[in-house]
């Protein structure tokens, strides 16, 4: 099988971070790397979830509100009492 050689440019602090994970793994970049890519032919498609894993800014907000209590309604007895709340005029 003839080999090729591949270039990615990427950030040094990326490169030093992806380096020290893989050597606790016992794998070097390159490995790492052919890896990744064996799995994504195997299974077609990356081979995991690809998402935005930190909240942005208006769920930072959303979640920051909740924690301190802002915005949230008053606690229901009951359903009807939730229902008449929801149904009011404000």
């Amino acid at each position: 099988m003839a080999a090729t050689i591949v270039q990615v440019r990427m950030d040094t602090e990326l490169r030093d971070s992806a380096t020290k994970t893989f050597d606790e793994l016992g794998l070097d970049l390159p490995t790492a790397i052919r890896v990744f890519l064996k799995k994504a032919v195997a299974v077609q498609g990356i081979p995991f979830d690809v998402r935005t894993e930190i909240p942005n800014e208006e769920t930072r907000k959303a979640i920051e509100n909740v924690r301190n209590g802002v915005g949230l309604s008053r606690g229901f007895s009951s359903v009807a009492e939730l229902m008449e709340d929801l149904n009011a005029d404000d």
